[in-house]
């Protein structure tokens, strides 16, 4: 394993996840799925494991792909339906519009909270000459970057919104950490990503980017973050030193 450390003679940008890297918001998207599926496996099928499953099938994935996901690996299948179906229908759109209300009825109640460790490396990178960015597969992630307060500190956000518009997969393909890079104008291999679910992990590693890292942040899947092709595993972002400076751009 890695010496945990970016490097900025090497790294110009660093693109961070959202959930469970930026906001502490892994836990409620777990238990917003749990309340989801466990209604729906009722006679059907045991239980949704809140850790295994949801690492396994559904986190970092876009919505419908993560229910597709987890109900492929239960051996059960649902018509797809469309986005006018009720929230909670037997079908892959029902499922997803009824976790959205449950996590977003979260996030108003509750608001967003950022990891400091997180915060304190993004001042750092910027201080040092580092570009920023902000990938979720969420279609609430620039609200929910907004709502913790650290909107700031991103030079743009790349999300479910813009997947949806340009058409991308999401991961693990990289298409929206690829994105990211392209609007700040870099080569992926001078892009740093960082990611907590294996697939992004995955997806860092096939966009051929500069460097993987992963946040394991209980250490339990630091095997499997490593496996996916995470270069550096560590269990808070605070672990995570910066080497050197990015020159300034010249005219």
């Amino acid at each position: 394993m890695n010496e945990p450390v970016i490097d900025l003679t090497t790294i110009s940008a660093v693109l961070f996840d959202t959930d469970g890297v930026v906001t502490d918001t892994a836990r409620g998207h777990a238990a917003a799925w749990k309340h989801v599926f466990d209604a729906f496996l009722r006679g059907r099928s045991t239980p949704f494991d809140i850790r295994d499953d949801y690492l396994r099938h559904v986190d970092g994935r876009p919505r419908l792909d993560g229910i597709r996901t987890f109900l492929e690996a239960r051996g059960i299948t649902v018509p797809e339906g469309s986005p006018d179906d009720e929230p909670g229908a037997a079908t892959v759109h029902g499922l997803g519009l009824a976790k959205d209300r449950i996590f977003m009825a979260q996030v108003e109640k509750y608001g967003v909270a950022a990891f400091p460790s997180t915060v304190s490396l993004l001042h750092e990178l910027r201080h040092r000459g580092a570009r920023t960015a902000a990938v979720s597969a969420s279609l609430h992630g620039r609200k929910l970057v907004t709502s913790a307060g650290v909107l700031h500190l991103f030079d743009l956000v790349v999300d479910g919104n813009d997947a949806a518009l340009m058409n991308l997969p999401g991961k693990p393909d990289p298409a929206l950490f690829l994105e990211a890079a392209r609007r700040l104008a870099l080569p992926a291999v001078r892009a740093a990503v960082v990611d907590a679910a294996l697939p992004g992990v995955e997806a860092g590693r096939k966009g051929g980017f500069g460097l993987v890292v992963a946040v394991a942040r209980d250490g339990a899947e630091a095997a499997e973050l490593s496996a996916a092709g995470a270069e550096v595993v560590v269990s808070d972002l605070g672990e995570l030193a910066v080497r050197g400076r990015v020159p300034p751009l010249t005219a």
